[in-house]
């Protein structure tokens, strides 16, 4: 990689969080093995899992007497971990702010979606600040990124142990034992699925439904399972932030798709189609945005597609307060705009279209933009 933006533990949310710790509390969610216990550490001094304010709840001998309210002494930040595995949570957070909110800060982190999981009563309302850490993105993790940059954080990811390590032995069996994890321990600890072995046959099976609208019907018929079964496990997936999926963006003067979705992969290195690979790497550099901006700035964030009945599509509209700000369609080279960009640009709303590729063509015709990846992210601020 090139020149680092920063040290790798000061992740791009950090100066945020340490504001929002001075009045709330912080929940930290996002995938398992994204950093977040590493970043987690950075708010204490030495930071390390040995730090006397690090409290991880699969540690036994620290959780009697987290359940007793009993805190280190003088500590100003506490940094629970995995927390959300104790059935009764959200109340003893609760408890423990409510005593000790005037001298000390709580930061809440975890591999399962805390968003989701926190939802289970409104006992916490009021009293924390949710962010949602993602892998590494092109901005994050370089200054001026080149095109050898971009094609390393295709190859390996953004996770930070194989992006940093950029060996390909490494990488797979890092892949291996992390879906490993995310399904026999995260799934079964948090969730009540007897079949857990079929779920390895679904992980295997979506990064082939990259970008392509999602058939859940196909899917059943893969997996020999009720279509209500592949929709909760769907659901289970994106929980664990395994996946995501985005809807269309029904513009009032077009026919445009309602129903359809398509889905996206949080670890777009496990795509073996370039060109599927390259879209799944743009959906995260943008869902990456919304999220930021969600977090950071309170502003409601969409990402979409654009998609119409006669097939002609958009691959990503980005919408803040309902309103879309810019359009977005990849392609791995740099070949000419595509027509349904100028279709959609007479009959929407939408102020911006881009092309983003992977070749050296920049250049502007009928207000779209042909730009590199590693322009675009830059110009338009990605964290």
């Amino acid at each position: 990689m090139s020149t680092m933006a920063m040290n790798i533990q000061d992740r791009y949310i950090k100066k945020f969080v340490q504001e929002d710790l001075l009045n709330k509390m912080v929940f930290v969610g996002g995938p398992r093995q994204v950093g977040k216990t590493t970043f987690a550490q950075t708010f204490l001094s030495p930071p390390g899992e040995k730090h006397p304010a690090y409290i991880n709840w699969d540690d036994i001998h620290k959780r009697p007497a987290i359940m007793r309210g009993e805190l280190p002494p003088g500590e100003k930040c506490i940094v629970l971990d995995e927390i959300h595995k104790f059935a009764r949570w959200r109340n003893l957070i609760k408890g423990l702010y409510d005593t000790n909110k005037s001298t000390v800060s709580f930061l809440i982190t975890g591999s399962a979606r805390l968003d989701h999981y926190r939802k289970g009563g409104d006992s916490l309302q009021g009293r924390y600040h949710y962010y949602r850490l993602h892998p590494f993105s092109l901005g994050e993790l370089v200054i001026d990124p080149t095109k050898e940059d971009v094609q390393a954080l295709l190859q390996y990811g953004g996770f930070p142990e194989p992006c940093l390590r950029a060996d390909e032995r490494f990488w797979r069996r890092w892949q291996r034992e992390r879906i490993q994890r995310v399904i026999y321990e995260d799934i079964r600890d948090l969730e009540n699925i007897r079949e857990i072995s079929l779920l390895e046959l679904l992980a295997d099976e979506l990064p082939h439904r990259v970008g392509s609208p999602l058939s859940i019907k196909n899917l059943k018929e893969v997996l020999q399972v009720a279509h209500e079964t592949v929709s909760r496990w769907l659901e289970i997936f994106e929980r664990m932030y395994f996946c995501f999926r985005i809807s269309p963006f029904g513009a009032s003067k077009i026919r445009a798709v309602k129903k359809e979705q398509k889905l996206y992969l949080w670890d777009w290195s496990l795509i073996k189609d370039p060109g599927a690979r390259f879209e799944n790497f743009m959906a995260s550099q943008l869902l990456k945005y919304c999220h930021y901006m969600e977090d950071t700035e309170g502003f409601r964030m969409e990402l979409r597609f654009l998609r119409d009945t006669d097939k002609r599509e958009i691959d990503f509209i980005v919408l803040r307060d309902g309103k879309p700000m810019l359009a977005v369609e990849t392609k791995s080279g740099d070949r000419a705009i595509n027509p349904a960009i100028y279709y959609y640009k007479e009959r929407t709303d939408i102020p911006r279209f881009y092309q983003v590729h992977q070749g050296s063509k920049d250049y502007e015709k009928g207000g779209a933009r042909m730009i590199p990846v590693d322009k675009f992210c830059k110009e338009l601020g990605l964290p």
